[in-house]
């Protein structure tokens, strides 16, 4: 009964154990309902029509809540309660007492899964276990779910992890597609199970059987936003012009938001100086993932350390001023938004190293 991961929650389920309480979250909502799903299903079976009672956390009714778990089992071994996206930072601290109290007398017979697919939940990196932790408001309730169940943080999965699963699904659609382009399809949509779903849905559609080439993939997977940032930076870093002019045209395309475009160019750019000292440094990727938390982008870190664009520091510095300075322009004047940022992305790849 601890912090755990979803291979042991897997391994006790087909041995027909349950915990009475449960807690699920983390990046990849995907794992999350999949892991949920199957909890039900250990629970219930395939009597979830009468046995399992779906609560909504942002409404939740304390008495009907506590009326529920002492409700006997209809037709399963077990009575089961999903209660989805409870928010301890959105309610009174004397409310999530009281439903801590409620599941301390959770009978032996009902189960209770509290899953997170709505929002994010704040973690931090514990040094000592190697484990993330939650961190925010939600750490109380998930801790004492902990000491009387199991709690379970879904990481996104890495490019190469989510490439076999792509590949598995292409295969169960009569289709075929490489690791390699499997992999690519993983970094265009920033490892979201999700969105690399509906792409390959798409892909097989056109492709009807055939392999799935790179060609497929360029002209129909649209790169998510932060793709494409780091695309630009990287192409600023290697003086590639014409790639870093086709990157910002995208950006622009798919937001209209005025000045968001900056902003994340501006932190793909922070994330190089990151890198970039880190590397003078003798530190690797996985020190900045963990000592700047990024753990839902962390393949973008170690591609950034294994990128072959070597920028220096002071000219990482000097892009970071352009970019100050654009943010100023943006917003004491009325410029076209476009015609400033290319002036940025001008100066930029004219710095030397």
């Amino acid at each position: 009964m601890a912090y755990t991961d979803a291979k042991t929650i897997r391994t006790q389920l087909r041995k027909g154990e349950l915990y009475n309480l449960y807690y699920i979250c983390g990046e990849d909502v995907s794992g999350v309902e999949k892991l949920t799903d199957q909890i039900i299903k250990a629970a219930v079976g395939e009597n979830a029509d009468f046995s399992l009672n779906r609560i909504s956390g942002k409404k939740l009714d304390l008495s009907e809540l506590r009326d529920m778990t002492e409700m006997m089992p209809m037709m399963s071994e077990y009575n089961c309660i999903l209660i989805n996206d409870y928010n301890c930072e959105e309610q009174r601290e004397d409310v999530t007492k009281q439903v801590i109290e409620i599941l301390k007398s959770v009978p032996s017979k009902t189960v209770i899964i509290m899953n997170v697919t709505g929002f994010e939940i704040k973690t931090r990196f514990d040094y000592k276990t190697k484990s993330r932790l939650i961190a925010d408001k939600n750490k109380k309730l998930a801790d004492f779910i902990a000491k009387n169940g199991a709690v379970i943080c879904f990481s996104l999965k890495t490019p190469q992890e989510l490439a076999k699963d792509i590949s598995a699904s292409a295969s169960s659609r009569g289709g075929a597609i490489s690791l390699d382009n499997a992999r690519e399809i993983a970094e265009r949509c920033l490892c979201d199970h999700l969105a690399a779903e509906n792409e390959i849905d798409k892909l097989c559609a056109y492709a009807q059987g055939r392999e799935i080439t790179f060609e497929m993939i360029d002209s129909m997977v649209h790169r998510q936003s932060g793709a494409t940032v780091f695309r630009l930076a990287d192409s600023v870093a290697a003086f590639d012009g014409k790639q870093a002019f086709e990157a910002l045209d995208e950006l622009m395309q798919a937001k209209e938001n005025r000045g968001t475009v900056l902003a994340s160019i501006t932190n793909s750019f922070l994330d190089m100086y990151r890198v970039r000292a880190a590397i003078q440094s003798g530190r690797n990727a996985q020190a900045v993932i963990q000592d700047f938390g990024y753990f839902s982008r962390g393949f973008i870190i170690e591609k950034m350390f294994r990128s072959p664009s070597r920028i220096s520091l002071g000219r990482l510095r000097s892009c970071l001023i352009i970019l100050r300075n654009t943010a100023a322009i943006l917003n004491s004047t009325g410029g076209d938004e476009k015609i400033v940022l290319e002036q940025a992305v001008v100066k930029m790849l004219a710095l030397r190293n």
